[in-house]
């Protein structure tokens, strides 16, 4: 920082601000004109000689049991100051880190949403998922757990069942099966817990935009851009001539899919368009007809 100065000693004073030293000097003949000055910024270091050198630890989120509010004690043996502790102050810290794991999840209630959201987790990197559809979820069955409506049903169907519920909600293109098959709960099972949930809170689910699932399709199956604008573009024209409710966001979006790929003569068949979007075939041969009745393809 070069900033001018007017003084009496001197006509004019280049002052420089050495932050290292703390001192204001001139540049022009190395007068110190203050020393000891204080640094008004964040005070930067590490105690623990780390390259992350912050100071406190993830925000609070739903998604934990604790909602990230637990102390956590290190597993490193050693002070402040980084030398190793004596025999009995280690017996003393393993007790406390014991004492410290038990007490985050005392309750029957605590373990359940431990385990709950620990395959929550999981589930996250399987369907890669955002983080706002996994707050949802853990919003959801927090909600679920408080009126007990989780008691005396299994974790993971529940669990499952309050993911699709935030799918919904969020407009992100996942489905019972794909849950499913990452969770290995039956559908069955899931389709249960989410009617009770629907009921007991009385839930209005948006209807899923099949354009939103093309270019998911598109990206498994490994088509063309060109022919994702073309399913688009076929969607567009399907839902301004004829409704989409009662039908299956996840087959429309395909039959669009590869009803374009016919006309960009792509190669793909029904069998690579259905393995991409989990559907089956017959489901798009089905849909295929109605589409091309629909919008006056040949």
């Amino acid at each position: 920082m070069v900033i001018k100065h007017k003084v009496s000693e001197c006509q004019e004073h280049i002052l420089v601000n050495d932050e290292e030293h703390g001192e204001i000097l001139c540049a022009k003949c190395g007068r110190v004109i203050q020393d000891k000055t204080e640094e008004a910024g964040a005070e930067w270091r590490s105690f623990e000689n780390q390259p992350d050198r912050g100071r406190t630890g993830d925000g609070t989120c739903l998604s934990k049991h604790d909602m990230g509010l637990a102390t956590i004690i290190s597993r490193s043996n050693k002070d402040v100051t980084g030398k190793p502790l004596s025999v009995g102050m280690k017996n003393t810290i393993e007790r406390l880190r014991m004492w410290d794991n038990r007490s985050q999840a005392y309750s029957a209630g605590d373990r359940n949403l431990r385990q709950a959201f620990s395959q929550l987790l999981s589930l996250k990197e399987k369907l890669g998922l955002s983080d706002a559809v996994i707050e949802k979820t853990a919003y959801i069955y927090r909600k679920a757990h408080e009126k007990k409506i989780t008691r005396g049903r299994p974790i993971s169907a529940f669990l499952c069942a309050t993911l699709y519920a935030a799918c919904r909600e969020t407009e992100t293109p996942r489905t019972l099966k794909e849950i499913s098959k990452s969770s290995m709960v039956k559908v069955k099972q899931i389709n249960k817990c989410y009617r009770i949930l629907v009921e007991r809170f009385d839930l209005r689910m948006p209807l899923v935009d099949p354009i939103v699932c093309v270019s998911r399709i598109a990206n498994k199956a490994g088509v063309s851009e060109k022919t994702k604008r073309e399913a688009a573009n076929i969607l567009k024209e399907y839902e301004r001539k004829e409704t989409t409710a009662g039908k299956s966001p996840m087959v429309v979006a395909a039959t669009a899919v590869y009803i374009a790929t016919l006309k960009n003569n792509d190669g793909f068949t029904q069998r690579d368009i259905a393995q991409a979007a989990n559907v089956t075939e017959v489901a798009i041969r089905n849909r295929t007809a109605s589409i091309r009745c629909a919008i006056g393809l040949a």
